[in-house]
């Protein structure tokens, strides 16, 4: 069912005359930001400078801190009063609406249960309206619309915003019913995207739930083996445990043929020229001195970079196969002995945060990944268990994709929602009502 299948149209609609509103409700008006709204920058940093950042005294909102429509005041730095005092422009109030201007333009936050005076950085548009004609949170969830993503695409023609200036934000044309009307519109949103929020939430903790059973399944299966039945025997390595009596451990180094030694960074323009025909891995290419650029043997890639191996969600360690080019920024290990989708299994479940080093640029460097003690099963054991893995592994595979596919379309219902209802498209005037009957 759509959106406006499920919740009846206004009767009547006219022009906004605004190309890209179009129509409105017919009772609607249409109003610019500059014609009632308070809006005000800081004027770059006035000297201010990190070091000046402490642990008490006026917060200092910035972009980070916004979390879910409001500011976290526990992640906000502080200055000195001078500093709050040298600027009132941009002194926050109950009830300011907040929005970014640069990095991601459009990221919006209301000032709630602000605990002691605050200011902002740089990088913020603080708005409050001057006339009794909306009110914030009916502004809120019309920037957090395609209404406003319309403006700023149509802003754009021509040019390459990466900041969001006063004076074009000040020109963005808005629907605007009266107050009463905007103040159903917005509690009728705050319902139902909690709602949302809520079912995607549960379906998130579904995935991550999943993806724990598969990383359990993963490490189990290639540390005991496919047979609860086997005599084990001590491993001597922590992270391994127990193994089959018949395993062995050895240092990584004598499993793989370790292929680092043929990357060679690309220049720009032959980056370019391989990104538009073959697949790569990473922000930098190598090359491969020996197949013109190119690998076309299934390897296996561990990511290098110390920050990419902290915060990747995906796996750490895969097989790249057909014709491609890796980063520099991952090592490329070419089994010695045994099967290649046994060894990505071993190699996911393994954490290399603690032989992360460099303060700089943090990195997993090839002597340390060459040394992890890793558990070897005999060839034929291996590929039993790449199989049955594949297998299990494919099946826990599919319910996250399903899943995930269902948090995709609740994710753009709920954006079509929110731009239906700022904009008229949908009456929900008399929600509470039909919610109750």
């Amino acid at each position: 069912m759509t959106i406006t299948e499920k919740f009846r149209p206004y009767p009547k609609y006219k022009d906004s005359g605004v190309e890209y509103l179009g129509k409105v409700p017919e009772h609607w008006g249409v109003k610019k930001i500059k014609h009632n709204t308070y809006v005000k920058g800081r004027i770059g940093w006035q000297g201010l400078k990190s070091e000046e950042f402490i642990d008490e005294g006026p917060y200092l909102v910035t972009g980070t801190d916004f979390v879910n429509g409001h500011v976290n005041w526990d992640s906000c730095y502080h200055v000195a009063k001078d500093r709050y005092d040298q600027d009132p422009y941009i002194q926050l109030r109950e009830k300011d609406l907040l929005i970014t201007k640069d990095g991601t333009i459009g990221k919006t936050a209301i000032v709630f249960d602000m605990p002691d005076k605050a200011c902002l950085n740089s990088g913020i548009f603080l708005t409050r309206p001057i006339k009794p004609e909306y009110i914030s949170k009916y502004m809120y969830w019309l920037l957090n619309s395609a209404v406003f993503i319309n403006f700023i695409d149509y802003m754009k023609t021509g040019t390459t915003i990466n900041h969001l200036y006063q004076n074009v934000f000040v020109e963005f044309a808005y629907h605007i019913p009266e107050i009463n009307e905007q103040l159903q519109i917005a509690q009728f949103l705050d319902n139902e995207t909690s709602r949302i929020d809520n079912l995607i939430e549960k379906k998130n903790r579904q995935i991550e739930l999943l993806q724990e059973k598969r990383s359990a399944l993963i490490t189990h299966v290639v540390t005991k083996g496919l047979n609860p039945n086997v005599k084990m025997k001590d491993s001597g390595v922590e992270w391994i445990g127990e193994i089959p009596e018949g395993w062995e451990v050895k240092r990584l180094r004598y499993v793989f043929k370790n292929m680092d030694h043929r990357r060679v960074p690309l220049s720009a323009e032959e980056r370019s020229y391989m990104e538009k025909k073959y697949p790569y891995y990473g922000a930098s290419g190598v090359i491969d001195t020996v197949d013109n650029y190119l690998f076309d043997e299934p390897l296996l890639l561990v990511a290098e970079d110390g920050a990419n191996l902290l915060s990747r969600s995906s796996p750490l360690a895969f097989i790249a196969e057909g014709k491609y080019w890796v980063n520099n920024h991952a090592h490329i290990l070419k089994p010695k002995l045994g099967s290649i989708k046994f060894w990505e299994g071993v190699m996911q479940c393994y954490d290399y945060t603690p032989l992360i080093s460099g303060a700089a640029q943090p990195k997993l460097t090839a002597e340390k990944l060459s040394n992890i003690f890793v558990p070897l099963p005999e060839k034929n054991e291996q590929i039993q268990i790449a199989q049955f893995l594949e297998k299990e592994t494919s099946k826990i595979d599919t319910l996250i994709s399903k899943i995930q596919f269902s948090i995709d379309k609740l994710t753009e219902f709920r954006t079509a929602l929110i731009s239906a209802a700022v904009t008229g498209k949908i009456d929900v005037r008399n929600w509470k009502k039909e919610a109750a009957s």
